[in-house]
């Protein structure tokens, strides 16, 4: 737990400072959020204020993190093919209308 110091500062323990890449001469921005502050990097405050780098940035993480996603479904249904429950059918049967009901 931090304090307030006579002088208002407040000290942003290490491991969350590390974790949103926080170093000695960042900036951040203080938000009154209802009955809570937020601390938000300046970076970021940036980069969701229609700074279009950073939103292309944002969706071509998006793009390749779907690709990859894509790319994993492709081989786990092609690891699943052919491997039967012991029912006679797979759930996959169901969706494309393979087995009598």
């Amino acid at each position: 737990m931090s304090k307030v110091t006579s002088k208002l500062q407040v000290t942003i323990p290490r491991v969350i400072a590390r974790a949103h890449g926080l170093c000695p001469g960042s900036e951040i921005e203080f938000e009154s959020a209802g009955e809570v502050i937020r601390v938000v990097p300046a970076n970021l405050k940036r980069r969701t204020q229609g700074d279009e780098t950073g939103r292309k940035e944002a969706l071509r993480w998006f793009d390749e993190a779907t690709k990859r996603q894509n790319a994993r479904n492709a081989a786990q249904r092609k690891r699943l093919k052919g491997v039967s429950s012991g029912r006679g059918w797979m759930r996959e049967d169901l969706y494309e209308g393979r087995v009598d009901r």
